[in-house]
């Protein structure tokens, strides 16, 4: 993996002392690898909530498929 150098001039130490406590033993480059990871897969995640979003938006609750509708699901559950 090649990797790159970024230099900051500044953080919040008391997140940076806490991140630095809770992950004892690693090294800040590592714990920044972990947070632009995680911070990635959030937006990934965020772009998979929306396009399902989206395409559920254009599907009324009518609307019948092989399963039936969402209408009558809906109506069944709350039955229960």
């Amino acid at each position: 993996m090649t990797r790159a150098r970024i230099s900051t001039s500044t953080f919040d130490r008391q997140l940076l002392d806490d991140v630095r406590r809770v992950h004892a033993g690693t090294t800040d480059a590592e714990l920044v690898d972990e947070a632009l990871t995680a911070l990635l897969r959030s937006y990934r995640s965020a772009q998979i909530d929306a396009a399902c979003e989206s395409a559920h938006q254009d599907q009324r609750l009518e609307d019948q498929d092989e399963w039936g509708d969402l209408a009558s699901f809906r109506s069944a559950a709350a039955a229960t």
